[in-house]
Order: structure tokens, then sequence, then C-alpha cells
């Protein structure tokens, strides 16, 4: 090991680090798949439910798709398709932006809005069952605090993309 130090310069993880490293990623797929999985009697997948979030959380259940897109990761290539599907199931619905004739908002429906109601209380129970029931307070404060300064350098790098 010591030699492809030498010759890549990259420094390897150490023992703890990579066993921290392989249980956030282990945490993180089997979380979401788990949350996935109890989206789906609804029809809904982990990305629906965060544009309806962002939708239900906007002033008049709307948001700009450019910033739709930058709120949940998409392109906004995804994003149309994305919210394209959604639309066929009744839950959003695009207007045209009368301030700026390129732009588009997604628009929350009604049958959105009583999904959202229907759903959220069901996704909030599956997060506390798969993960904040299962943390004591300590630790999940500690979780918090260590990753607070990750998500602000991720959130700056992304910023200069």
């Amino acid at each position: 090991m010591e030699t492809e130090i030498a010759e890549t310069g990259t420094t390897w993880l150490t023992e703890d680090e990579q066993r921290a490293w392989r249980i956030h990623l282990d945490v993180s797929r089997l979380l979401m798949y788990q949350l996935e999985r109890d989206l789906q009697p609804f029809g809904l997948t982990n990305n629906d439910y965060e544009i309806l979030v962002n939708l239900s959380e906007a002033d008049e259940r709307r948001m700009r798709m450019s910033d739709l897109a930058k709120s949940t990761l998409q392109s906004k290539s995804r994003l149309s398709h994305q919210i394209t599907r959604m639309e066929a199931a009744g839950l959003v619905r695009r207007e045209n932006c009368e301030s700026d004739r390129r732009g588009l908002f997604a628009v929350l429906t009604e049958q959105g809005w009583d999904t959202m109601r229907q759903v959220a209380p069901r996704h909030v129970a599956s997060v506390r069952a798969h993960f904040i029931d299962l943390l004591p307070p300590a630790a999940l404060a500690a979780y918090h605090e260590a990753l607070t300064p990750v998500a602000a350098h991720l959130r700056e790098e992304r910023g200069k993309v």
C-alpha cells in the first residue's frame, strides 16, 4: 500500500474511515430503497414525493421548473420527464410564466395536494420506523452535527457548477 501512495499521491482511507464510509453507503441505499418501497402503494417514487413536498411547501403550491430542478438535484430534462409522468397521474400541472414567456411553473393540483396529505403521515411514520426511532436522541444530534459541514460543502460545490 505504501507504494501506491507514493505512485498516485492518494491518501487511502484508514480502516476506521473505510468502515464509516461503507456504512454510510449501505444505510443510504437501504434507507432510500425502503422509503421508496413504502411509497409504492401510493404509486409514488422518492422523486415524485420530493417534488410533491417542494410544491406543497412553496408559495401558492407552485415553483418555476428551473428552481424545482435545482431543489431536487435533477437536470431540467429529467425533471421535465418526471413532471410529464406526474401530470398524467393528475398530481401536477404546468403553467406558463406571465413575466417570462420562456419560463414554466410546476403547480400542485388539488389531487396532488390530497395525495400529499394522505401520503405524508405514512412517509413520516416510515422515516421514524426505519431511521429516527432507531437512534437515541444524542446520536441523532451528533449525526446532524457531523453531517452539517458535509452538506454545506456539497451545497457550495454544487453552486460552482
